[in-house]
């Protein structure tokens, strides 16, 4: 099953990553290049420094010039995310190029790849809520609704994963038809957000 690789490999990169536990830890990734295992695990890569840019800017000290800068950080992080997961859907779009789509098949509400990034999100949910379960510096209270927490997060990954591999085996018999749509993203672009491509008139 697919979800079952990538659910592996994102544990990994979460891992990989918790070693130094530092945003600053350059990327080493060990599938090959161009593979989707690598695409895989950095995507999740992104997320999981992401996921601490949003820990760190929530700091309520943080110089506003700091902040600013991290700001810029996520809003590219943000970019690389949804330029990461466009890429999973090509992938997924080549692999099933010649599928024959059925006459009453049907499309999905998300795209293979989205739902993947919903998974990669929920894994580090995981790891992070695990994570709060063995503080030596919490309360009870705080333990046990942690462990609640947990177990639903866990049995939520159980029923994507399901969800995502039962999709691409209908996309595989035809039975669903994929169609990716871009996600244009206007602020990102200068010529389509007014801040923007009004400051450049201007100059």
């Amino acid at each position: 099953m697919f979800t079952e690789k990538a659910n592996d490999i994102f544990r990994q990169a979460i891992a990989d990553y918790h070693v130094k536990d530092n945003v600053e830890t350059p990327i080493i990734n060990p599938y090959a290049a161009g593979t989707i295992e690598a695409t895989l695990y950095h995507k999740c890569w992104i997320d999981t420094v992401q996921w601490h840019f949003e820990d760190i800017i929530r700091d309520p000290n943080i110089d506003p010039a700091a902040a600013l800068v991290l700001k810029r950080r996520i809003d590219k992080s943000n970019q690389d995310r949804t330029d990461m997961v466009e890429d999973i859907d090509t992938y997924f779009r080549e692999t099933y190029k010649d599928v024959n789509i059925n006459a009453d098949a049907t499309i999905n509400t998300e795209s293979p790849a989205w739902a993947i990034d919903r998974l990669s999100i929920l894994a580090l949910k995981i790891w992070h809520m695990k994570e709060q379960t063995e503080r030596t510096d919490a309360s009870a209270e705080h333990i046990d609704k942690c462990r609640a927490k947990l177990a639903v997060l866990q049995e939520q990954q159980v029923d994507l994963s399901t969800a995502i591999d039962q999709l691409l085996a209908d996309i595989a018999a035809g039975r669903k038809y994929m169609k990716v749509y871009r996600q244009m993203k206007m602020y990102n672009d200068p010529s389509t957000n007014p801040v923007l491509y009004k400051l450049k008139i201007e100059n």
